[in-house]
């Protein structure tokens, strides 16, 4: 592993603690739907059209072992435990976990479900305290994944990975790339690590090399000839984890010329992609257009950021990291359904239950609530969708990215309010306690609890959005992390100042705000004016009021002809969809 951090022991008293809280509780202790997500491996119910209840399970798996990764709730890991057990009983005789039957097999989303059951059990895997089971995990993922070995392949008899779905040029079969090299990792048995190589051979997609495009860097992701923005970067995933176990440069450099070209051209201003439902379409630009259909879906925001802290473990590189915290703060946080309220089904074109996650962000004049992505219903009853089985995946990651150990050193990503245990690489235990108001205040404590006097060796993250950093009054302008290497006693405390201020963005004549970290935004029900009515052209005068109870941070911006517009942190806006005010809105007409 070319990766060589590790996470802390880590607990967030703040937004990140309360988030993962409330998806446990609204999400990932409900047993009913742990049944549902097991069951269609036995009832095949997504045979006859093609559908994706298989990737549910894996989806949802992940987030919940990372959930428990953080928390380490004892509830939830025997709700999980209990989950893969079940799920083991319904591997068939041929070693096969799919919700497809095996006469109408390798079409549609099967094998792109048969990923996730792989997903699912390996980040199970990672958290199993019983030895025994683990040992089982492993010999049914191996004769899971032997199986698909055996019917797809290059060779004759066999169904070329290219040809196994219809969707998407079969970049959603081929993003089976990731889990496979994570179980060769695993078993260390050389012909997974020989179909990852197969499927890297095609490119990743039937109407195009994907690896090739990405390292010529000649065309935009947006003008690929497939520009479908999950499964493209999911595909990118698989590459990067491959390079992690054979050091070959070329793939490393394909995912970063990915990346960087989608940061170019495809991330907008709350961090995510895609304002044509879930495509690339140059959506930095066209970010500010009104969009009568779905854009930037939820799946896409946590595909970026789980790549994006990949691309940090193996760089150090603070850029990911500055990427991560805008995707975190605003998309992610955004997509929570805070006041549980009934979610649109386009399909059935009626509200739904209530779920944790909503599924699409809005960015100009429209509201929350609009569809519920990847909809499937259940034989037995109730639905779920793409954004609801992931979303858990993001919230977890938000705090077990705020700090991580590499070596000897610490890296802190943001001030955070909490507290994280290390033990340094001469032994000696320190527990690091941080007083900050991540991602609204820019100052903060880090307050050493430690034994007896040690070298602490600290990287703390100046965000691209402070201008200058203040470290125990010394000031920094460079970007990236800023070193502390000293010697300490118990109570010894750092302070730390960042520099957040509102920023006013311009972009087809049309204009929006931010404050540090945070985009900025308004809704019907806090502006205090109409939303609809074009901003004076001249730039305002900005004062932080106090915020709502929901709020991370309220402004006014007042013009000079007198008109204002009370804005706040995007995360609450817009989450009263059902209310005869839903509209909200982060980029504002001019005058």
């Amino acid at each position: 592993m070319l990766n060589s951090f590790k996470d802390l022991k880590i607990k967030s008293n703040d937004l990140m603690d309360w988030a993962v809280s409330f998806v446990t509780e609204k999400q990932l202790y409900d047993e009913d739907l742990w049944e549902k997500f097991v069951s269609v491996f036995k009832t095949h119910e997504d045979t006859d059209l093609g559908r994706w209840r298989g990737e549910y399970f894996g989806k949802q798996m992940r987030g919940a072992a990372l959930t428990y990764a953080y928390t380490k709730d004892e509830r939830l890991y025997k709700i999980l435990t209990k989950t893969v057990k079940k799920l083991l009983e319904n591997q068939d005789e041929y070693g096969r976990f799919s919700t497809y039957r095996i006469d109408n097999e390798f079409h549609g989303w099967d094998m792109w479900c048969r990923k996730y059951v792989l997903v699912g059990l390996i980040y199970y895997y990672g958290i199993c305290k019983d030895e025994g089971l683990r040992i089982e995990i492993i010999t049914a993922c191996k004769r899971h994944l032997d199986y698909i070995l055996e019917k797809v392949g290059p060779n004759e008899g066999q169904t070329e990975i290219t040809k196994t779905s219809h969707w998407w040029g079969c970049v959603n079969s081929c993003t089976i790339l990731e889990p496979t090299v994570e179980i060769y990792k695993l078993t260390g048995e050389a012909r997974y690590l020989d179909f990852a190589r197969y499927i890297i051979s095609t490119g990743g997609c039937s109407d195009c090399n994907l690896i090739e495009l990405a390292l010529s860097d000649e065309i935009y992701p947006y003008q690929y000839p497939v520009t479908k923005a999950y499964e493209m970067m999911s595909f990118f995933e698989g590459l990067l984890a491959f390079y992690e176990v054979t050091g070959e440069q070329k793939y490393f450099d394909a995912v970063v010329k990915f990346f960087d070209a989608v940061a170019k051209t495809d991330v907008t201003i709350i961090g995510c992609s895609g304002c044509t439902h879930e495509l690339f379409d140059n959506s930095s630009l066209c970010q500010t257009e009104f969009r009568e259909n779905i854009m930037q879906e939820t799946c896409v925001t946590v595909t970026w950021m789980r790549v994006l802290r990949r691309l940090f473990l193996l760089t150090k590189e603070s850029k990911y990291i500055d990427w991560f915290e805008k995707s975190m703060i605003n998309a992610l946080y955004g997509s929570l359904n805070t006041e549980s309220l009934m979610q649109l089904s386009m399909e059935r074109n009626a509200l739904c239950e209530a779920m944790a996650f909503d599924s699409y962000s809005p960015l100009y004049m429209n509201t929350r609530g609009r569809g519920i992505g990847g909809y499937n219903e259940f034989s037995s009853g109730r639905y779920y969708g793409c954004c609801l089985a992931i979303g858990a995946c993001g919230v977890a990651l938000a705090p077990l990215t705020a700090i991580m150990q590499d070596g000897e050193f610490v890296y802190i990503n943001w001030l955070f309010n909490g507290s994280a245990e290390a033990v340094l690489n001469y032994g000696s235990s320190v527990r690091f306690i941080i007083d900050g108001a991540h991602p609204v205040c820019g100052k903060a404590t880090v307050t050493v609890s430690c034994e007896k006097e040690c070298r602490i060796k600290l990287k703390i993250r100046k965000p691209e959005w402070s201008k200058t950093a203040r470290i125990d009054g010394k000031t920094f302008s460079e970007s990236g992390y800023l070193v502390i290497d000293k010697t300490v006693s118990n109570g010894d405390i750092i302070e730390i100042e960042l520099e957040p201020t509102v920023m006013i963005h311009r972009l087809n004549g049309k204009v929006a705000f931010t404050y540090g970290g945070i985009t900025l935004a308004t809704d019907e029900h806090k502006a205090k004016r109409d939303i609809k009515k074009p901003l004076p052209s001249c730039e305002p005068e900005f004062e932080i009021l106090p915020k709502d109870s929901s709020e991370l941070i309220r402004i006014l911006c007042r013009f000079e002809s007198g008109d204002e517009i009370i804005l706040t942190d995007y995360q609450s806006c817009g989450k009263k969809w059902l209310s005869d005010k839903p509209l909200m809105t982060v980029w504002f007409d001019l005058e």
